[in-house]
C-alpha cells in the first residue's frame, strides 16, 4: 500500500531529472565548436560536462577553456543556437508527467531550480509542464548558481513556505551538495546524467530508479 507523502514542497533539478536534454545540449555545443573550427565531442563527453551551468559546460568543451581567445564567441554561439533548438529532441523522462500531476493533485508545492540560464529554464517548464510547476528559477546574475543554496532559498521565498517539509530531487553530485547546503534532504535519481555508483560515491543516501518511487518515500 502506498505510504502517505510526508513532504509538502518538492524542489526539482531540471536537466537529467525532469527532462532528458542531453541531445539538444550536445547538438548546440558541437554546433558552437564546429562554427569556430574546434573539435567536437561525443555525447558521453557532453554528459560529463553538464551540471554546473552553460559557461562551465563550454569551459570543458572548448580547448583551453576560457583561455581560448574564441571562448566568448563560442559561448554566445551556443546560447543563440540552444535558444532556438532547446526542444528539438528534449522530452520528459518516462513517468515524470504522472509524478508531477500526482503531486499537484495532492496539493504539494513544486519548484524547479536549475543551473541552465534562467530564460531557458522558464521556457522549458512552460512548454513541457504547464500548470504543474509553481516556480522555475535558473542561472542569473542575481542569484548564485548551485551548489550554493540561493536558488533553493529563492524558490522557497517565492512559494511562501519554509524548508522544514521540503525535499530536493536531482541527478548529480551538484544536486547532493545543493540540498546539503540548503539544509534539506535529497532524493537522487538514477535515470539522469550520473549513474548510481557515482551518486553513492558522492554522498547519495536516498536513491530512486523510477519517478513513482518518489511518491512512496
Amino acid at each position: 500500500m502506498k505510504q502517505t507523502m510526508t513532504y509538502d514542497t518538492y524542489i526539482f533539478d531540471l536537466d537529467g531529472t525532469l527532462l532528458d536534454t542531453l541531445g539538444d545540449l550536445a547538438a548546440s555545443t558541437n554546433y558552437a565548436l564546429r562554427t569556430h573550427r574546434m573539435l567536437e565531442h561525443s555525447i558521453d563527453d557532453i554528459r560529463r560536462f553538464v551540471g554546473n551551468g552553460v559557461r562551465k559546460l563550454m569551459e570543458r568543451a572548448v580547448p583551453e577553456g576560457e583561455q581560448n581567445p574564441l571562448f566568448d564567441q563560442a559561448l554566445d554561439t551556443f546560447r543563440a543556437h540552444y535558444t532556438k533548438h532547446s526542444i528539438d529532441t528534449t522530452k520528459p523522462y518516462p513517468g515524470i508527467i504522472q509524478l508531477l500531476t500526482t503531486l499537484k493533485e495532492e496539493g504539494k508545492m513544486v519548484a524547479v531550480v536549475s543551473n541552465k540560464f534562467d530564460a531557458a529554464t522558464k521556457a522549458l517548464c512552460r512548454h513541457f509542464f504547464p500548470s504543474l510547476i509553481d516556480v522555475a528559477i535558473g542561472e542569473s546574475e542575481r542569484v548564485r548558481k548551485k551548489p550554493a543554496p540561493d536558488t533553493v532559498e529563492e524558490a522557497l521565498r517565492v512559494l511562501g513556505v519554509t524548508k522544514e517539509k521540503a525535499v530536493y530531487v536531482g541527478d548529480s553530485d551538484v544536486d547532493i551538495l545543493t540540498a546539503s547546503n540548503s539544509g534539506i534532504p535529497c532524493i537522487s535519481v538514477t535515470w539522469g546524467f550520473r549513474d548510481r555508483n557515482f551518486l553513492i560515491a558522492n554522498g547519495a543516501v536516498c536513491l530512486v530508479e523510477k519517478p513513482e518511487e518518489i511518491l512512496n518515500l
